[in-house]
């Protein structure tokens, strides 16, 4: 087992000391100490000044960068350097460049455009991981190590090609299956030899080069996601596995992409191969605070509840955005609480200093251009760091709880994503997130889970849009309900099996049994058009009615009680929401996409059915969680709001753990401020 329990909050971030003269080092040391930065990441774009030729490798540089950080008391996430082939590779191994999704063969540029299933770059790669561990895998000053760096590359190589075709043989054994599961009867694609099939891009079964999702074989997108997905994760699993060969016991990870919903990979299956979750965190200045929890959540949740790291976050402002403004005055300490408050146990900035060009030279860091400790960033980091180096380290041991579990399954994301119909305007990750939001205005704490998640620790279950039902998941589901568990899903459900073929006999398919109703036709609504809920019994805080939009199905009862009815249109008086007792719990159907006022009484009244209560009750823009570790809790009161807002709370004496002033029942907290309480 590896430890992977932190000494400390880690406080730091990117440091390209590669860029800079060994006097800039000197200076960089002297500001670190101010900040409090305790861990750098090093090493994460060096390929090409570390190896120069086939044969020739630089480190001495390295050595020195490591010892003189050492030996200043800054630890090290040792990057293994394989995010980006250096030029004269793409030169004499063009194989290591990647094929475009119009079948474009790159040429070298930019960064992530290495094949995955290069051997060209799978050689050098693991001789250049293998010779960095050798070096650096008992050095004392590494306590991470960080493989790749934000990887993800779709391509369509020839190499590509037919590393496919063995995947697929692997998966299924026989073309006759792969015929079968793909259903190559369609338009004739029935395949007779293995070299018959090719990757599905603008050149074979995709219609659009501005929506790669629309394609006219679903089964074959899909299984090209699955293994692209795998072909990434492989290059991930071949420098761990070097690392752990010859370091046992140092925690190996990778950053995961800004958007925690990164489309490619599959982060849950990645996440079994992480030793700890590492997520870069870059809200834009517009982002909800809801769609921020909502990703630190999916991070916790990808190892079941244990706290994972912020690798990047920027101290200011980001580069690449249309209009990169400055984060104002506290967001940075209160975004960077934010993460701690969902299960966070780092904070951590790209990047430590600016670089004078390219593309990143926009970008915000600890270290500014003016290079010295006289700015408003850096100040905040310095303060923030002294705040982290305070804090009670019981909070490192301690864990987000919850009953309520929101299912969202990367599969199933790119399967609706693919689906031809029904309508332009269903985004799953949307729907999952109108969910969690009704949750979270309500500071009610949420798991996000996936399909092979253990349900048996929650009381209430939601899957919105659950269109594929992977095998064992109906049963799973039925087991979870019988026992007295709460589960919803929503229209849209129960459509295909895990290779998006239709589940004949009536939707939601295998369901059916668990909700008691069954689904004839779906309406796609216009984005003018709305419908209505009409709320025929009492449940709850639900009103007399709703709005609601995208999709309306016309469903019947096959037992199911029906708590709502579609106001107008053809199908007014036929039910929209409804409720199935299936043992000793209940499942619920919800036929339409409602607006927030619906999901916010709704999953308030299923909460409360369930004695699920809020952390606390306070004014909306208040964003309140909990962490708890052997019956010691710590309460995150964070106020996103614009002006001082003034909560009473529901016991009498706690403890600011930031100021560690007493705190009695009434708090005042001003805007884009935060207090942490523990009781006293």
């Amino acid at each position: 087992m590896i430890n992977t329990k932190l000494p400390r909050f880690y406080y730091g971030g990117d440091y390209n000391p590669e860029q800079w003269t060994e006097e800039v080092w000197e200076e960089d040391l002297r500001l670190f100490k101010l900040a409090k930065i305790n861990i750098v990441t090093i090493n994460v774009f060096t390929w090409s000044l570390i190896q120069s030729d086939e044969t020739t490798y630089n480190f001495e540089w390295l050595d020195k960068v490591i010892d003189h950080l050492y030996q200043n008391g800054i630890s090290i996430c040792l990057a293994t350097g394989t995010a980006n082939h250096p030029a004269w590779m793409a030169k004499k191994y063009p194989d290591v460049l990647s094929v475009d999704f119009e079948g474009r063969k790159r040429k070298f540029g930019f960064r992530h455009n290495s094949c995955p299933n290069s051997p060209s770059y799978q050689q050098f790669a693991k001789e250049l991981v293998s010779r960095l561990v050798d070096r650096y895998g008992n050095h004392p000053a590494v306590s991470i190590w960080h493989v790749n760096n934000e990887m993800g590359c779709q391509c369509y190589c020839e190499n590509c090609e037919a590393a496919f075709r063995i995947w697929l043989e692997k998966k299924y054994g026989t073309l006759k299956a792969v015929n079968k599961a793909w259903n190559t009867r369609f338009w004739g694609h029935t395949f007779y030899d293995w070299d018959e099939i090719v990757l599905p891009n603008l050149l074979s079964e995709h219609l659009d080069k501005n929506n790669p999702d629309r394609t006219a074989f679903q089964g074959i997108t899909l299984d090209y996601y699955r293994f692209n997905s795998d072909s990434v994760l492989d290059r991930y699993l071949d420098d761990y596995h070097i690392i752990r060969k010859k370091d046992p016991q140092t925690p190996i990870t990778t950053n995961y992409h800004g958007h925690a919903t990164y489309k490619p990979l599959d982060y849950f299956k990645w996440s079994q191969y992480m030793d700890i979750v590492a997520w870069d965190n870059y809200p834009a200045y517009n982002t909800p605070i809801s769609t921020t929890a909502f990703r630190l959540d999916m991070m916790r949740g990808f190892k079941n509840g244990d706290p994972f790291l912020i690798m990047e976050q920027t101290p200011s402002q980001q580069n690449w955005q249309p209009y990169n403004s400055l984060k104002r005055p506290n967001v940075m300490r209160l975004w960077s609480y934010q993460a701690l408050a969902h299960g966070a146990n780092s904070v951590m900035f790209f990047q430590l200093r600016r670089s004078i060009g390219a593309c990143e030279k926009f970008h915000g860091a600890v270290i500014e251009h003016a290079g010295h400790e006289q700015t408003r960033v850096f100040q905040e980091v310095s303060e923030l760091g002294r705040e982290l180096k305070e804090l009670d380290l019981t909070l490192l041991e301690s864990r987000v709880e919850s009953k309520v579990a929101l299912l969202f399954d990367w599969e199933n994301w790119w399967a609706v994503s693919f689906s031809s119909g029904p309508t332009d305007l269903l985004d799953y990750v949307k729907e999952v997130q109108n969910y969690y939001d009704a949750f979270f205005n309500q500071n009610i704490q949420v798991d996000i889970i996936n399909s092979e998640t253990d349900l048996s620790k929650y009381d209430l279950v939601m899957a919105p849009v659950l269109y594929m039902v992977k095998p064992g998941l109906s049963t799973r589901l039925e087991a979870f309900v019988q026992k007295g568990g709460l589960f919803v899903t929503t229209f849209f459900s129960g459509i295909v099996n895990e290779n998006d073929l239709v589940t004949l006999g009536g939707y939601p398919g295998e369901l059916r049994k668990l909700l008691g109703i069954w689904v004839e036709e779906m309406d796609a609504l216009f984005p003018d058009q709305k419908n209505q809920m009409i709320v025929k019994g009492q449940f709850g805080a639900l009103k007399r009615d709703y709005e609601c939009g995208i999709l309306c199905d016309l469903l019947h009862s096959e037992g199911a009680e029906v708590i709502a009815e579609f106001g107008d249109d053809f199908y007014k008086g036929m039910p929209c929401l409804t409720k199935n007792q299936f043992g000793k719990g209940e499942a619920w159907y919800v036929a339409t996409s409602p607006e927030s006022a619906f999901l916010e009484d709704f999953v308030l009244s299923l909460c409360k059915h369930k004695g699920i209560k809020p952390i606390d009750e306070v004014p909306r823009g208040i964003e309140v969680t909990k962490r708890t570790c052997d019956g010691q809790s710590f309460l995150f009161y964070l106020n996103h709001t614009e002006i001082t807002q003034k909560i009473k709370l529901k016991g009498e004496s706690y403890k600011d753990i930031i100021s560690g002033k007493a705190v009695n029942s009434e708090l005042e907290i001003p805007s884009k401020d935060l207090v942490i309480l523990t009781e006293m």
